[in-house]
């Protein structure tokens, strides 16, 4: 059974190895440098009283997957911009969907009117998962890059709260 719950501090390190084990694999992040914990720390702080993080851990307590909100300068106010990682071998499993239903709450408490998925147009998997709990793509950027220079595209879904 996977506990989904409210990500606290002390799971900064298991959150930094698996979003460093994703950058690794490729193909679905656009962040390409590996992260620290002080790093999750740093953004977990970056706007606490406008921004949501879950957990799921699996049956033997390890992180599986995680999930944040937060506000972005790119966006209008009453818009979050979401992120979800998972393990490789916890995809597939409906944990997303869960960490999503805690997510959309606390959105909309914070005052969020929809929620922003910029998505590598490359990334297939993120896609699906994103247009399965009803996210709609509102626009894309076929030219965008990553900083090596590779053409991966952006889309980006919107979910209205």
């Amino acid at each position: 059974m996977t506990v989904i719950r409210a990500a606290r501090p002390q799971y900064a390190p298991a959150m930094a190895f698996l979003l460093n084990r994703v950058i690794a694999e490729g193909g679905s992040t656009a962040i390409e440098h590996p992260v620290t914990q002080d790093d999750m720390l740093t953004w977990m702080q970056d706007a606490p009283d406008r921004s949501c993080w879950h957990v799921a851990l699996s049956q033997a307590g390890d992180l599986a997957e995680f999930q944040w909100a937060e506000p972005h300068p790119g966006l209008p106010r009453d818009a979050a911009d979401i992120a979800s990682f998972v393990c490789a071998d916890h995809r597939q499993r409906g944990t997303g969907t869960e960490l999503f239903q805690l997510t959309q709450a606390a959105c909309r408490a914070h005052g969020y009117r929809w929620i922003n998925a910029a998505i590598r147009s490359d990334n297939a998997g993120g896609l699906r998962f994103y247009a399965r709990l009803g996210f709609t793509t509102w626009k894309t950027d076929p030219d965008a890059r990553l900083c090596n220079g590779q053409v991966t595209g952006k889309t980006y879904k919107r979910f209205d709260l």
